[in-house]
């Protein structure tokens, strides 16, 4: 109906969406993820994407006279102008790390009436904001966290404003890659320099105030007070940024264990594959002497949909209680990657297993944690090993055992098992396979993103 994505801009998503709420169509939430992708995993591409957003938001803003415009109702109005809007955000902040650093430089207070009628009804008030902003985000607020990406894209945001003037813009896609540690030390400048100027407006107003005394007390403390939080969350937003920009590895590496056939000179050998990524992954448990450095291995990966051939050139080896080799894919088909790509980033399983969540516990939750309320999530820390049945030579994975001992252990399968059964399966272990037997009970069923799964209490 309005001939296709919208070209007009750099923002081809916002500036198609408007474009079809003109027309007349209606959008809606769908509860469901539809697509997966990547986000910047470091400090430069997030700023290209973020000032990429900035500058295309400006644009479509002017392109289609958003305000002027009568065939957007006015709720679509107000909805896309707060989305454009949040980008002059920049400007807000850069007055607020600032604003410390002018008063104690110069002893000038922006609000005169600092006495104890004003800080009883301040100090509640900002506190409270931050207690509701964590309770009403679920704990996906994440105060501190939410501080340092501010602190990160503040600049960015300021330069993204002038997007509104500007005609001609260069689409830029994102890197997602990691790397590139030297160069994230350049365009933190803006973080740097609110550090620095902090740091020096501290020690100028001690001096400043020894000297002179312009500031009462209690606004040279608050000042202080102030420009320290600013300066602390400037630190620790270049410590991160530097921090991630410095891995080696270009892909994130998922901590969960899957099992590997592979095809060596004596024979196949099942050996456990861990920190997987489309790029690479770690053999764990194989017959150390017979891989060196340089080799191409080939194999499949056992997976809850079936099997997936690779192979792998080993990059390095480790020879320790049981020997291991970090490995690079060679994909020799497209369908095979992205199959892999599929389970590791179309699936909340390893958040599962392992117990992470991408949301804090609110302060409310913390509190009903100390009265014992009840965990709804795996717990944190346990170690899972695969779990294989079927035939012997020919068996497909099941699912993931705990691997504690001496103790009922938890299983977690992929398929819909019979409950209080005699179940026999094969453990998957650094040192080869272990056979497991017991009864299944307690069966409770886990949702993820892709399918569910199911839980169990083995006992003996």
């Amino acid at each position: 109906d309005i001939g296709g994505f919208a070209t007009g801009t750099v923002t081809e998503d916002i500036h198609t969406s408007l474009r079809l709420h003109k027309h007349g169509w209606k959008s809606v939430y769908y509860a469901r993820a539809l697509a997966f992708g990547l986000a910047p995993s470091t400090a430069i591409p997030f700023l290209k994407q973020r000032l990429r957003w900035g500058q295309g938001a400006m644009q479509v803003w002017r392109k289609e006279h958003l305000l002027r415009d009568s065939r957007l109702s006015w709720s679509q109005r107000l909805s896309y102008l707060a989305t454009m809007l949040a980008y002059c955000e920049g400007w807000q902040r850069a007055i607020f790390f600032l604003a410390p650093v002018v008063v104690l430089t110069t002893g000038v207070m922006p609000i005169h009436a600092l006495d104890a009628e004003f800080l009883m009804r301040f100090a509640p008030y900002y506190l409270l904001t931050f207690w509701v902003f964590e309770e009403v985000g679920r704990g996906h607020g994440r105060t501190l966290l939410t501080e340092q990406y501010t602190m990160m894209r503040f600049a960015v945001f300021v330069v993204a404003t002038f997007g509104y003037f500007l005609r001609n813009l260069r689409f830029v896609v994102t890197p997602k890659s990691m790397g590139a540690a030297a160069a994230t030390h350049r365009v933190m400048w803006p973080q740097y320099l609110v550090l620095g100027l902090s740091a020096v407006a501290i020690v100028v107003g001690f001096a400043v105030h020894w000297r002179a005394g312009t500031l009462p007390t209690g606004a040279l403390l608050a000042n202080v007070l102030w420009a320290s939080l600013t300066l602390g969350i400037a630190a620790l937003s270049i410590r991160f940024a530097t921090r991630v920009a410095a891995f080696r590895r270009r892909e994130y590496r998922f901590p969960l264990p899957v099992s590997a056939r592979l095809q060596l000179a004596g024979g196949p050998v099942t050996a456990v594959a861990t920190d997987l990524s489309p790029q690479g992954l770690r053999l764990v448990g194989f017959p150390g002497d017979k891989v060196s450095a340089g080799d191409l291995l080939r194999g499949e990966l056992l997976l809850p949909d079936g099997r997936i051939p690779f192979a792998a050139v080993v990059r390095s080896r480790q020879q320790d209680d049981a020997p291991a080799a970090g490995c690079e894919f060679r994909w020799e088909q497209p369908e095979h990657l992205h199959r892999l790509e599929q389970f590791l980033y179309g699936s909340d399983l390893q958040w599962r297993l392992n117990g992470l969540e991408e949301r804090g516990r609110t302060p409310l939750e913390r509190l009903a944690a100390l009265f014992g309320a009840r965990e709804t999530t795996l717990p944190a820390g346990t170690r899972w090993r695969a779990l294989l049945a079927g035939p012997a030579g020919q068996e497909d994975l099941v699912g993931y055992i705990s691997s504690e001992e001496g103790c009922a252990r938890t299983v977690v399968a992929t398929l819909l098992l019979p409950a209080f059964d005699r179940f026999e399966a094969c453990e998957v272990t650094e040192y080869g396979l272990r056979q497991v037997t017991g009864q299944l009970g307690d069966q409770e069923q886990i949702e993820t993103q892709s399918a569910p799964a199911w839980r169990y209490r083995l006992s003996a």
